[in-house]
């Protein structure tokens, strides 16, 4: 069982520029002392015989292939537009960039 000190706590907090006040660095020291352990006992299950997983069942891909179907053409899907330019939908500019 390890320990975290009061100033590793502070440090940890300065490195994230988090302001913590002297009851905070107990508290955190506190928590982060469970953290460590509960990380150090899934440390002990690990074993050479268990493979390393990203995760705990297989992945499979689910998405459906990739294949051209029938839509609407061009002119169909602009006919409902408010406004088109250029063949494609015109929209009012949302940025004070230029095109």
């Amino acid at each position: 069982m390890s320990t975290i000190s009061r100033d590793e706590v502070a440090h940890l907090a300065g490195l994230a520029r988090l302001a913590v006040t002297e009851e905070e660095l107990d508290t955190f020291a506190g928590q982060l002392d469970q953290i460590l352990d509960a990380v150090a006992k899934v440390g002990e299950v690990a074993s050479d015989d268990i493979p390393p997983t990203s995760h705990a069942v297989p992945v499979t891909n689910v998405f459906r292939e990739d294949a051209v179907r029938p839509s609407l053409s061009r002119e169909q899907a602009l006919a409902g537009a408010p406004a088109a330019e250029e063949n494609r939908f015109r929209v009012p500019r949302i940025l004070d960039e230029e095109a």
